[in-house]
């Protein structure tokens, strides 16, 4: 029995034009340039300062770059999956905004939370869709309006993330491209060491929340920092070897984009050279379920079609994931 198999048939991204740069915030918190470049690879990010937009807006306009690369009207999309921890609002799911946004009014559509590994469960999921025949055609957006939970105060936070989106189309490969394997795990935070501390049904929004600074993200940066760097080399190398890839086999590696030296660790780990390693966090910092498709999008011209490539991320949650995935488009 043949086998179906989703593959990326376009991708598309949205950018916000302000740039803040690592210079923009040494006048905010006591850091400097050198510090930040050094410890994470961040030089700038860019954020959206319209207070009138947000997760759902950038998520559409990713969206509307992927119909038009495709030549297809929204229409014809039958399901939307939306990775995003910066949705609009706690409901409606920013999905359905996005579904309204691009007039998609066959599709059905429908938000997932994993943080920084996102986009690959919802990579994950959609192509499963396809895989079932119970979709022709899935849009996947990871899209996060970070600086709307940062505490511009916190110099441990604040330096590391930018706002932005990224979007692709999956549908059934005739050609044997696509997805070929992919590989998540979770493991519970008890401690907390990354996430919100209110506003969800456990703490909500009260004057002294608000007060208290805890509708900002939290990190506990040295716990998260150990934890992701095993996380995203372990299963990276697990991916290749349950898929008898030598790193001579792997064209690209590309990682969730939270810190230079998780990045350099993984591909360390893979045997991967630097030149194949997809590095766009000096330009946008960490956007969370937007950083590989980002990633996608910059390299999406010098893709080649067959090429072997491997997605990697690690989130809070804890949640990490690999996808092996063989590049569909021409």
């Amino acid at each position: 029995m043949e086998v179906k198999r989703a593959k990326i048939t376009a991708v598309g991204h949205y950018l916000p034009e302000n740039r803040m740069t690592n210079k923009d915030l040494e006048k905010l918190v006591d850091t400097n340039d050198e510090w930040i470049r050094t410890r994470t690879g961040i030089e700038e990010r860019r954020i959206l300062k319209d207070p009138d937009k947000a997760t759902a807006f950038m998520g559409t306009e990713a969206a509307k770059e992927v119909l038009e690369q495709r030549g297809i009207s929204a229409e014809e999309i039958d399901l939307i999956i939306l990775a995003t921890v910066t949705p609009d609002y706690l409901f409606p799911a920013t999905a359905c905004l996005v579904q309204k946004n691009i007039g998609a009014k066959n599709a059905f559509a429908f938000d997932l939370s994993a943080a920084c590994s996102g986009f690959l469960y919802a990579l994950s999921t959609g192509a499963m869709y396809i895989e079932s025949g119970r979709a022709k055609k899935v849009m996947v957006i990871g899209t996060d309006k970070m600086s709307s939970i940062l505490d511009y105060t916190d110099r441990t936070t604040c330096i590391l993330f930018g706002d932005g989106a990224g979007a692709v189309l999956l549908e059934e490969s005739e050609d044997g491209t696509g997805i070929i394997d992919q590989k998540h795990y979770v493991e519970g935070d008890s401690e907390c060491s990354l996430y919100q501390p209110a506003g969800g049904s456990r703490n909500p929004a009260t004057k002294e929340t608000v007060k208290n600074k805890s509708h900002y993200l939290k990190q506990d940066g040295k716990a998260v920092f150990k934890k992701a760097t095993m996380g995203m080399a372990d299963v990276s190398l697990e991916i290749m070897k349950r898929n008898d890839l030598d790193p001579e086999d792997v064209a690209w590696l590309v990682p969730h984009q939270a810190n230079m030296r998780i990045i350099d660790a993984t591909a360390r780990r893979m045997g991967l050279s630097n030149e194949k390693v997809m590095i766009n966090i000096n330009k946008y910092g960490n956007t969370t379920a937007a950083t590989i498709p980002l990633c996608l999008y910059d390299w999406k011209d010098k893709l080649n079609h067959g090429d072997n490539i491997v997605l990697a991320a690690f989130g809070g949650g804890f949640t990490w994931g690999a996808i092996y995935l063989t590049w569909g488009m021409k």
